[in-house]
C-alpha cells in the first residue's frame, strides 16, 4: 500500500496505475451489527507533481454484511466510493502528509471506507421493520 515517490521520480515515471487488496480493521464499520466482509479492493492512478505533491485517485470496493437495521434480518450491500486526495511533502491542515519519499495509503484508504458507509444497511430498498403482528 506504498507508492515510492522518490524511485518513480528517478525512473522518470510521473504517472501510473495501482492495484491491490487491503484487510481492513475489525473496527472498520461504523454500521452497527455490520461489518465489511473480506478484503477492500483498491484501483486508482497517482501524478507526481513539479513540487513533489502527489495528486491520487482511487476507488475502493468493498462488501458490508451484517443484520438489517430495520428488521435484523440478514442484509448485505456492496460499496464503490471514489476518492481524490493529495499528499504534499509540507504538512498543511487541507491534505494528506507523506515524508518526501514514500506515501503509505492506509490512512486515505481507512478514510475513505469510513465515509463511503451507509448511515444505515437494509435487507432490502422497501424493508418496513420488524412485523409484530
Amino acid at each position: 500500500m506504498e507508492i515510492e515517490v522518490k524511485k518513480l521520480i528517478a525512473a522518470g515515471k510521473y504517472t501510473g496505475n495501482f492495484d491491490f487488496e487491503y484487510t481492513p480493521g475489525k473496527d472498520a464499520s461504523i454500521v452497527p451489527l455490520c461489518n465489511i466482509d473480506g478484503l477492500v479492493r483498491v484501483k486508482g492512478d497517482y501524478e507526481i507533481y513539479k513540487d513533489d505533491s502527489v495528486g491520487i485517485n482511487f476507488t475502493v470496493e468493498y462488501k458490508l454484511s451484517g443484520q438489517c437495521s430495520y428488521c435484523l434480518e440478514p442484509a448485505e450491500k456492496r460499496i464503490s466510493f471514489v476518492s481524490d486526495v493529495l499528499y504534499v511533502a509540507e504538512a498543511d491542515d487541507e491534505n494528506y502528509y507523506y515524508d518526501g519519499i514514500k506515501i503509505d495509503l492506509k490512512s486515505a484508504v481507512d478514510d475513505a471506507i469510513l465515509i463511503s458507509q451507509p448511515a444505515i444497511l437494509l435487507c432490502k430498498e422497501d424493508c418496513k421493520g420488524i412485523d409484530v403482528t
